[in-house]
């Protein structure tokens, strides 16, 4: 059994054909110019590292790379195990998460993707690479969302509905009509509609329970959502950066989301238009561990400095070795067996 986790090849379980593909956009993109698959691949990282990355490194470009689907595939290990040896897998340098700006106006939208190395890359190759392909992305044609479908030709202007003009009455003959005993009043007026930032907020319940809020909660926050919206951030980034890398329990959604709010706010661009020659940026990386976005050079290893201190200060305990854990189940066994004996 301990030979089953000493390779690659051997330690992690092959991919199943039905594994769930992301959208079209999303998902395990392969970088360029990796060596040849071998038996030795990630043979120096530790058990649990090799394990993931044995098994990511056969998934195909597309793939779904959630952490919640890859510890529904790889039973060894738990959501918290499997999102920790990302971010190791992320130091080591085989992988970055990235976002990236898909269309344009109105239907913009931000994709998130896993660039994925089997052979491990330091940060100036990461860097480059991404600006590289930041650039190739600004340089072409703006996509169209994969769901959307091509505009309507747009229609006639409609000339204005008018009534069939009346015939003009003869003074004469037309009898006197009573006048109306009350005058007719004007309809209450709606109430407003809720904003793009008050929606987005009272969207992240639906995202995920732990931060449900209340219309008082919305209403409390609306706010200071509506300065990121003020900074050009669609909505759905704005859920994305609030929803990202969630603790197991949230005690106070609505102090937490005031937190993330205050704490992970875009920069504020200068004011008056862009020049033309300067493209809005269409390839932000984020931090593997929470989520945090930035640019390639601020997030060396892939990871924000408040993870990045944690994960050199050693925050996480080191995994087991799956030997160890099965040493002491059997352990814990026999001691019961002892103590059932008379």
């Amino acid at each position: 059994m301990v030979t089953q986790h000493c390779s690659s090849a051997l330690s992690a379980p092959a991919v199943p054909t039905a594994y769930p593909m992301a959208k079209p956009g999303y998902g395990k993109r392969s970088a360029p110019g990796q060596q040849a698959r071998t038996r030795d691949d990630f043979a120096l990282l530790p058990t649990r590292e090799r394990y993931v990355a044995g098994f990511v490194d056969h998934l195909p470009d597309g793939a779904v790379m959630s952490i919640k689907q890859l510890a529904k595939q790889l039973p060894l290990y738990g959501q918290q195990a499997i999102s920790t040896a990302l971010n190791a897998l992320s130091v080591a340098g085989h992988l970055r998460r990235v976002r990236c700006a898909v269309g344009a106006g109105d239907e913009m939208r931000w994709a998130f993707r896993t660039f994925w190395s089997r052979t491990a890359r330091d940060n100036e190759w990461w860097t480059t690479y991404l600006a590289t392909e930041a650039a190739a992305r600004t340089a072409a044609p703006a996509e169209r969302p994969a769901a959307s479908v091509p505009p309507a030709p747009a229609p006639a202007a409609v000339p204005q509905q008018r009534t069939a003009p009346e015939a003009t009455p003869d003074p004469a003959t037309e009898p006197e009509k009573p006048a109306p005993a009350t005058t007719p009043t004007a309809p209450a007026a709606r109430p407003a509609a809720p904003s793009p930032a008050y929606l987005a907020l009272a969207e992240l319940g639906r995202k995920d329970i732990r931060l449900a809020l209340s219309a008082d909660d919305c209403a409390a926050l609306e706010p200071h959502a509506a300065a990121w919206l003020a900074r050009g951030v669609t909505t759905d980034y704005l859920i994305a950066a609030l929803t990202a890398g969630l603790p197991a329990q949230v005690d106070c959604p609505p102090r937490f989301v005031r937190r993330r709010l205050t704490d992970k706010i875009s920069p504020q661009l200068p004011d008056g238009p862009a020049s033309p020659g300067t493209p809005a940026p269409r390839l932000l990386m984020e931090c593997t561990d929470c989520g945090r976005p930035g640019q390639p050079e601020a997030l060396p290893d892939g990871l924000c400095r408040p993870c990045r201190a944690a994960h050199s200060a050693g925050g996480r305990p080191p995994s087991p070795d799956p030997t160890e854990i099965a040493a002491v189940k059997a352990h814990m066994t026999n001691l019961r067996g002892l103590l059932k004996a008379p």
